[in-house]
């Protein structure tokens, strides 16, 4: 493994590696379908459900390439990381599993339920005020004092590199429903997931086009993908909470070079998607997955009579928060 502190960007066969390494760590999500939504959207859809995996989310496959392509001697100092989320937990249950302490940055306001279950996969929390400086003045202590490999959300090649196994299992389950998609549609926030979609499918399906979805409230990747330059958000709201996060240098190499569009959803228009898929196929998944269902829904024209793969990233919601209670 090349070293990440040069922030490289990760390769196919990195991709590949990352697949061996984390293959005893994960689930091989399942697909699913609907005939009922394809209706509905007037286009064939496949569901690649990482809301079924490890720590309810996509985010464990990145999580556990980076822990487990640490060298004993890295391992034994551990890793650390900064978030609120879905990465926290990902990471804490990497660490948990080869046995290496997780050091994690999370503001005094994140959900008590998250804190609750980061600690359960051992993970060792440092609390900072909810504002970036004062998560970034913490973190470089936590840092600084632990010496435990740094292992960022999305913008690590390990991690990309890890997520890009997601796109390549989905190739495969799809050669059960007769091959390749025409679109494969996935959040961006960050671009984590997106970039190792970028990856996997440049390389082993090329023609088919990668769809990035948003809120039309967070939508900086739309805004940084026309521009042509990354756009940075300072503090957007929305109810895709996962999505808040702006795109860095090495997500957005691969956003640039083979993102064919970024399309954005309302709130509402969220709102509704994730409740069709809650009533529709029974499955539970939390708000930025519900943003590629959204978009297809909103631009019938563009996937109309084609085939569409669809990442669902994740499942942690709190079931006393439902969107669609708020009103």
């Amino acid at each position: 493994m090349k070293d990440h502190s040069e922030m490289y960007v990760p390769t196919f066969d990195d991709m590949k590696a990352a697949h061996e390494r984390i293959r005893p760590h994960i689930h091989r999500t399942p697909v699913l379908t609907s005939s009922y939504l394809d209706e509905l959207a007037g286009c064939e859809m496949f569901f690649k459900c990482e809301n079924f995996q490890k720590a309810g989310a996509f985010k464990v496959r990145g999580a556990s390439n980076a822990v487990f392509g640490l060298s004993e001697t890295q391992a034994a100092r551990g890793v650390a990381t900064h978030s609120s989320g879905n990465h926290a937990l990902s990471l804490s249950y990497a660490a948990g599993r080869r046995g290496i302490p997780c050091h994690v940055v999370m503001p005094r306001t994140a959900p008590q339920a998250k804190k609750d279950a980061v600690r359960g996969y051992g993970g060792i929390i440092t609390e900072c005020e909810p504002s970036t400086s004062s998560r970034e003045e913490v973190f470089a202590k936590v840092h600084a004092e632990t010496g435990a490999d740094f292992v960022h959300p999305y913008n690590d090649p390990r991690v990309i590199a890890g997520q890009g196994t997601c796109a390549r299992e989905l190739l495969q389950q799809m050669a059960d429903f007769g091959g390749n998609p025409d679109f494969v549609v996935a959040p961006i926030g960050g671009g984590g997931m997106i970039s190792g979609t970028c990856l996997t499918l440049s390389n082993l399906a090329p023609e088919v086009k990668i769809i990035a979805a948003e809120p039309e409230q967070a939508d900086d990747a739309a805004r940084s993908f026309r521009a042509g330059h990354i756009i940075a958000d300072d503090a957007p709201e929305t109810v895709a909470d996962g999505l808040k996060v702006p795109l860095k240098d090495l997500t957005w190499h691969f956003v640039k070079g083979h993102v064919s569009d970024v399309l954005t959803a309302t709130e509402q228009e969220i709102i509704d998607a994730m409740k069709l898929i809650w009533q529709r196929m029974k499955i539970v998944m939390e708000p930025s997955s519900a943003v590629p269902l959204a978009t297809i829904l909103k631009n019938p024209d563009t996937f109309a009579g084609k085939r569409v793969g669809v990442i669902v990233t994740g499942g942690n919601v709190d079931l006393a928060k439902l969107p669609w209670m708020q009103s």
